[in-house]
């Protein structure tokens, strides 16, 4: 139940505030016991009996609080009133003070409007795309395939000191070519010196042996973006074929298709390569391993209940009956 912010007495005060009087006692002296004025208690009095005497229709507790709003609101906009301001809200996402000038009203009045109908909060970007969410059921199935690319330096750069004029120069690049499998959400990842296609195709041939290993079926497809490294590559398709998977070219900017490589990639990046000062890249590639070993078979996955992603392999390898 809620109370009026300057409530002074809650439910059980008013209960009993009635019982001081019901008792044989005095409004003022009620009152004065409870320490509120003999008004308060003159209204909760009358207001339980009235409340008795519609017990049949009553429809709440009477010591409950009313509402505050207004029985009418003259001044009120009207719904055909309020409509220019809601569409000039939707078309240009201009705050209450801008819209003024547009629809001809005072700040206030667009306020409340907006507030009325839930459009106080401007959208931070364009209204989201439909999605559909999709899992295939089969572990291994459907593989995620991308790339990250990661600076290497020989010492900590302005990101972990904040010093521009001091950060490695030229040192060069690693890519980590990350799998992630749909069902389970089990992932690996290699570090190459080239985002080429021969590193793709590599990464895929071991990552469906890994996954092979761990309890997963056989790979039906890999899905990856348009880069050219997979759609013009005759290693990358010879290795599709080798495996017997067809290849899912997602659409043109449409990155959410691959939302789950994409969403670890995010993690990747948080969580390891920028998840602590590192020496040097060497030290950070280095615990990459660590990372994932940790990532696939301890760390809680939200879109899993919280629980890692080995957990979703139906045969652990190993202990197939």
């Amino acid at each position: 139940m809620q109370l009026h912010a300057n409530a002074k007495l809650g439910p059980a005060g008013r209960v009993a505030l009635v019982e001081l009087i019901d008792r044989g006692m005095t409004f003022r002296a009620a009152a004065a016991a409870l320490g509120v004025s003999p008004a308060t208690a003159h209204r909760w009095w009358h207001r339980r009996r009235a409340s008795v005497a519609l017990a049949p229709t009553a429809t709440s507790a009477w010591f409950a609080d009313r509402s505050s709003r207004p029985h009418r609101s003259p001044r009120r906009l009207s719904a055909e009133q309020e409509r220019p301001i809601l569409e000039a809200r939707e078309r240009t996402n201009l705050g209450p003070a801008r819209l003024a000038g547009i629809v001809r009203r005072a700040r206030s009045t667009v306020w409340k409007v907006l507030w009325r109908h839930g459009r106080s909060r401007r959208r931070r970007s364009e209204r989201r795309q439909t999605y559909k969410r999709y899992e295939w059921a089969q572990p291994g199935a459907l593989l995620h395939m991308d790339t990250k690319h990661l600076a290497r330096f020989d010492r900590p750069g302005h990101w972990a000191h904040g010093d521009r004029s001091d950060r490695s120069r030229d040192v060069g690049t690693v890519y980590a070519h990350c799998v992630v499998d749909d069902h389970t959400r089990l992932a690996y990842v290699e570090l190459h010196a080239a985002d080429s296609a021969q590193a793709a195709a590599k990464t895929l041939d071991r990552a469906a042996t890994w996954f092979r290993e761990q309890g997963c079926g056989p790979v039906a497809a890999i899905m990856t973006d348009n880069a050219l490294i997979y759609v013009r590559s005759r290693a990358f398709r010879d290795q599709l074929a080798r495996i017997n998977a067809r290849h899912i070219r997602i659409p043109k900017f449409t990155p959410r298709w691959n939302g789950k490589v994409e969403r670890f990639i995010q993690t990747l990046d948080t969580e390891w390569a920028h998840g602590r000062t590192w020496p040097n890249s060497t030290s950070r590639d280095r615990a990459l391993n660590s990372f994932l070993r940790y990532y696939n078979r301890y760390r809680p996955h939200s879109s899993l209940n919280d629980r890692p992603p080995i957990s979703r392999v139906h045969n652990l390898h190993g202990q197939d009956s």
